[in-house]
């Protein structure tokens, strides 16, 4: 898995220095990152908002009421 950002870079080499990853860990994710440019940091993901339920309206029958609806039935 490639690098996301030069400070994830700067993490695992220094995870490399104490001893906590393998030289070969370090080496296949910097060979799989290439000479990308890398941005700093990367931002975390927008929360989504929580949608809310509509209620679907029923549309009233043109120019005829409830009353007059049961008055022909």
């Amino acid at each position: 898995m490639p690098f996301k950002s030069k400070a994830q870079r700067r993490k695992f080499a220094q995870l490399l220095v104490e001893g906590k990853i393998t030289p070969e860990a370090y080496e296949r994710w910097n060979v799989e990152t290439g000479r990308k440019k890398l941005p700093e940091k990367v931002k975390p993901k927008a929360k989504r908002k929580a949608k809310t339920k509509r209620v679907k309206r029923k549309k009233a029958r043109a120019g005829k009421s409830a009353a007059t609806r049961r008055k022909r039935s």
